[in-house]
């Protein structure tokens, strides 16, 4: 997992409260700024991902030579 991905998971989570938070209190701006952060993560967690396939692509080529 990357550092990325952990970034990601934590911004996803901040938006949930966020936007329930929101919701409860009739704060549209919250609970926009709460479905944001949600994107936010689950940006931040699909960088993870692609840095964590591009090392593993970069360790196969190397343990081929």
């Amino acid at each position: 997992m990357d550092k990325k991905n952990l970034e990601g998971d934590l911004d996803q989570a901040k938006g949930r409260v966020k936007e329930g938070v929101g919701g409860l209190a009739g704060n549209r701006d919250l609970e926009a700024e709460g479905r944001a952060d949600q994107t936010k993560g689950k940006v931040k967690d699909a960088l993870g991902n692609l840095r964590d396939r591009a090392k593993d692509a970069l360790d196969d080529i190397d343990r081929k030579k």
